[in-house]
């Protein structure tokens, strides 16, 4: 097989929408003079050498469809650097960059016109509106560059505004408007032109605490809705977890880290992220699915009371699981309840079956469940959407966990599931 071709009988890996290989930017120097420090075994060091500055080195990346992927870092850690270049806002010094297969580093003045036109949708941290023209124009401006008509803009620029709940406020002009409300324009002139591609360069982080959040809620709310590919940049840690779906962690221009959030959290790469992730607040991180352990005891519905029982007793456990044939989770049973049974003369454990247990969905964050731990016979129960036992998140397993987070948050966290338990 040629390179590119496929078994008819293999399924083919769905195209990135986004991938960046090797991509490097040197700033301040020569396309010559940067290629020859880029091949240096220190290109920081040697850019540095000639007079120039390494704002991306070597970066990798590779975006799926409708993926909310933030690259995150401190000031100067090169994440606005790859953004821009995925659109070439920044060129790359070395490197390729490709849109939905296509290497965009290389195409015409014009094509890379039709792609920026047709295919990505940019916020900025600054909302960039014209202050003399109305909310509506700002948000059909997009649109008004494409040359459609003036009744299509008018059109689906309410429709956009009305998407970020400003749909009364098309007449008004920028300045008529709070902070939160013009960066939901600038949010609408993207919706408005409809790209498949969304780039966001640090969109909220002029905003105060609380309408920070609300714009992300509202983030999170449109990319539910629409599964659009969308690279997000930010500094905020907090703001990573909650709304990427994977997160790059960068360090004076190299990738250090790219993971889920709760992996990143869970399995820091090195002391850099380690200390990055301290503060996060790992109950609003972790999920069910992240902590998730086998379950030590299950029992069919058919096995009969005294030899569940027997089991019980070799594990020195006070109680089970019990699944029907099709591995459905009925409940559970107690030794109490077993040996009830088996005195009545059950042939199976039917009748010993209880609901007395919590069970949550594999994404249920730790923070909405954790005080539940240690309050019954069996784990905290993950059950997925058809029913099926999926694991258990033990005590010892969120206490393990927690155990990772800085001292403070720890030792609070501790406190309150202690509290929990002993009001049980």
């Amino acid at each position: 097989m040629t390179a590119g071709q496929h078994r008819a009988d293999e399924p083919a890996a769905e195209q990135p929408a986004i991938e960046g290989r090797s991509l490097s930017k040197v700033y301040g120097l020569g396309d010559r003079q940067a290629a020859k420090a880029l091949a240096a075994p220190d290109p920081a060091r040697a850019v540095a050498a000639a007079g120039g500055y390494l704002g991306a080195s070597d970066v990798s990346l590779s975006i799926a469809r409708g993926e909310m992927f933030v690259v995150m870092g401190l000031s100067g850690s090169g994440k606005s650097t790859v953004l821009r270049m995925i659109n070439r806002l920044n060129e790359p010094t070395a490197g390729e960059l490709l849109i939905d297969g296509e290497d965009i580093t290389g195409v015409s003045d014009s094509r890379l016109r039709e792609i920026r036109n047709n295919d990505i949708g940019m916020v900025f941290q600054h909302f960039s509106l014209f202050p003399h023209r109305t909310v509506r124009d700002n948000a059909a401006y997009g649109l008004k560059v494409r040359g459609v008509g003036k009744a299509e803009r008018r059109e689906r620029a309410d429709a956009a505004l009305a998407r970020v709940g400003l749909g009364d406020r098309g007449d008004k002009l920028p300045h008529e408007l709070s902070g939160g409300m013009r960066q939901r324009v600038g949010l609408a002139r993207a919706l408005a032109v409809d790209p498949p591609i969304l780039l966001m360069d640090e969109p909220f982080s002029a905003l105060d605490p609380l309408i920070r959040r609300d714009m992300q809620d509202l983030l999170l709310q449109l990319q539910a809705e629409d599964r659009r590919t969308t690279v997000f940049v930010t500094h905020d840690l907090n703001e990573a977890m909650r709304i990427g779906d994977q997160v790059m962690v960068m360090r004076e221009g190299r990738v250090v880290q790219c993971a889920p959030g709760a992996e990143i959290v869970a399995h820091p790469a090195d002391d850099y992220v380690s200390e990055f992730v301290a503060d996060v607040d790992r109950a609003r991180v972790l999920t069910a699915y992240d902590l998730l352990r086998p379950a030590r005891l299950v029992f069919s519905v058919a096995d009969r009371p005294d030899e569940a029982l027997r089991r019980l007793g070799d594990n020195e456990a006070q109680g089970a699981y019990v699944t029907a044939a099709d591995e459905r989770l009925l409940g559970v049973v107690t030794d109490a309840a077993l040996l009830a049974a088996a005195n009545r003369g059950d042939r199976d454990l039917a009748g010993a079956v209880s609901q007395d247990f919590h069970r949550v969905e594999p994404t249920a964050l730790i923070g909405d469940f954790m005080h539940r731990a240690g309050r019954q016979v069996v784990p905290v129960t993950v059950v997925d959407e058809r029913g099926r036992l999926s694991g258990v998140v033990p005590r010892a397993t969120i206490l393990s966990a927690l155990s990772t987070a800085s001292p403070q948050e720890r030792d609070r966290e501790e406190r309150e599931l202690e509290l929990e338990v002993a009001r049980a």
